[in-house]
């Protein structure tokens, strides 16, 4: 992967910018405790949108985390998003401290988004994945598998940024988007994935390892 130079979410600059010229207003007309305040926000707000550069694992066969956070729970369900069918699914919280830039789990094509609007419910309750505003994405990796990641807004998360479209190529680790102030992301595998985490495990988007397809003998 190609190396971004500076190491802040896009989406974070006229944030961050906005939020500088206001300190720097304030100190010109002598206001020190506004002026305080102001760059305290600037920093956290530099802060949150930070974008470091992961080492994505290359070994074939293998799914990344897709976000920063702590693993909610691993669970099976009936009906995934877009895959229509059985999946395994991985729900990852994000909490306003973690690193909120997407990438993807797998090297592979877009194949289909869906957005659907909704309420902004605390992102780790259950009632979220079928209440809150989320985007999924469908990804058909390299060797024909399909997995979905399905960003989830929260209480205090009032935008998803999705950065591609139906069509687009995505290599493991690349980032695609991300969800601002606090959230969730759902991935959801086929039964044919070992998977490698458990609920209460912590995340590094693009480096640890969620699962590896199993391999078939013969």
């Amino acid at each position: 992967m190609r190396p971004e130079r500076i190491p802040v979410a896009r989406e974070g600059v006229p944030f961050i910018a906005l939020a500088g010229a206001a300190a720097l207003i304030l100190a010109l007309l002598g206001w020190a405790v506004p002026a305080l305040a102001a760059l305290a926000a600037a920093s956290f707000i530099l802060y949150f949108f930070r974008d470091p550069e992961r080492i994505v694992p290359s070994a074939p066969g293998l799914v990344v985390a897709p976000a920063d956070g702590r693993i909610l729970d691993v669970r099976d369900v009936d009906n995934a998003p877009l895959l229509k069918g059985p999946a395994r699914r991985i729900s990852i919280f994000m909490n306003v401290f973690n690193v909120h830039v997407n990438r993807s789990p797998v090297s592979g094509r877009v194949r289909e988004i869906s957005y659907s609007p909704g309420a902004f419910m605390p992102a780790d309750r259950d009632k979220a994945i079928l209440a809150n505003e989320q985007n999924a994405i469908c990804i058909q990796d390299e060797s024909g598998n399909m997995i979905t990641v399905v960003q989830v807004a929260g209480l205090i998360a009032r935008r998803i940024v999705c950065r591609v479209e139906a069509g687009d190529w995505l290599r493991r680790g690349e980032r695609f988007g991300m969800i601002r102030f606090g959230s969730r992301l759902d991935c959801y595998l086929p039964h044919g994935c070992e998977i490698l985490v458990k609920a209460g495990d912590r995340t590094s988007a693009g480096e640890t390892l969620l699962a590896r397809w199993k391999r078939k003998d013969g």
